[in-house]
């Protein structure tokens, strides 16, 4: 018997194929981007591992940019297209070939990627860039989940999805080179073994407050290896489904209750998947994007603004399907003035 998942959106079986972790490409610096040169009905990638992205008359990526300036769709799996049931239906597609086509649109989103890891894919790539016009962050929703994760993950830059897996193989590394010493200094048995304190998850204020820092930090550099570009930045919060409704329409509650019995999303996230803390996120990174001159966009509240419970929009709580894409690209054209 098929899934309220496989029923409603099958497109989900090729994503879920493309992100099969037995075949998660490492790549150094970046510790992890999207397989290359991948090809399906749903989703293509280019050499390096960019999604292609489709306007009326021709396609482009990363790899082969359009001739001319360009503008970017940046930020993590939602502006990458996961949901979307082709390349031309993600969100960088719509604003090319249809809401904002007067230049090209670049995807340029890394699955499950946080701040940092946006930052550095726009540095090891902006050489391959013809002359850029914008950019668009649609991000925001990755650091504040992994806010809730130990300061040691954390460290300096923000931790990753999968850190836990990356530090448990280091520690395997290092256990394999260390040689027994005799004497003075002698270690013992547990000697170099990471040893943390029990982790306690921090309050949601401080996750907030952190996530909203580093993505301040890390916006700051994105706009200082952009400046000579002369490309506008604007950041868009990311829409979780909940910062949008309470409500969801029939399939999101098909799919959301099937998804909600094999995941722990509500042990997880419950506490910064509510209304309030989506508008609290939103208000501070308003803040911190101000203080920077950047644009900022919370387009959740427009997005509650212009549908209706029966609006399908989301294949899960975090990314869309194409009808939601299709309201979130008009949207996000109309709310930034984009041609």
């Amino acid at each position: 018997m098929s899934s309220q998942r496989e029923l409603l959106t099958p497109q989900m079986l090729r994503y879920d194929d493309f992100d099969d972790r037995a075949e998660t490409r490492y790549l150094p610096y970046l510790m992890y981007f999207h397989r290359a040169g991948y090809r399906s009905e749903t989703v293509n990638t280019d050499r390096l591992g960019f999604r292609i992205s489709c306007g009326a008359t021709e396609q482009g990526s990363v790899e082969e940019p359009p001739k001319g300036p360009v503008r970017l769709l940046a930020g993590s799996s939602t502006p990458f297209g996961i949901g979307a049931t082709s390349d031309a239906a993600t969100m960088a597609s719509r604003l090319w070939s249809k809401y904002a086509p007067s230049v090209p649109w670049l995807n340029f989103a890394g699955r499950s990627h946080n701040s940092m890891q946006e930052l550095l894919l726009f540095l090891m790539h902006r050489h391959l860039l013809p002359e850029l016009e914008e950019i668009v962050v649609f991000s925001g929703l990755n650091d504040l989940a992994l806010s809730r994760l130990p300061q040691w993950q954390r460290g300096e830059h923000g931790a990753f999805f999968n850190c836990g897996e990356y530090f448990e193989q280091m520690e395997d590394l290092r256990a394999r080179h260390r040689k027994p010493k005799r004497g003075f200094g002698r270690r013992s048995a547990a000697a170099g073994a990471e040893e943390h304190e029990e982790h306690v998850v921090p309050p949601l204020g401080e996750r907030i407050a952190y996530a909203v820092e580093l993505t301040a930090r890390h916006l700051a550099s994105l706009r200082l290896l952009a400046e000579p570009t002369g490309a506008r930045i604007t950041y868009v919060l990311q829409p979780l489904a909940t910062w949008v409704r309470e409500s969801p329409s029939p399939e999101e509650r098909a799919v959301f209750g099937e998804l909600d019995e094999i995941s722990n999303f509500w042990e997880l996230y419950g506490d910064i998947a509510t209304m309030e803390t989506g508008r609290k996120y939103a208000e501070a990174l308003r803040t911190a994007c101000e203080a920077q001159g950047v644009r900022f966009l919370d387009i959740s509240p427009v997005i509650a603004g212009s549908v209706t419970e029966r609006d399908w929009l989301y294949v899960d709580r975090a990314h869309f399907t194409d009808h939601g894409t299709e309201v979130v690209s008009g949207l996000l054209a109309d709310s930034l003035g984009l041609s």
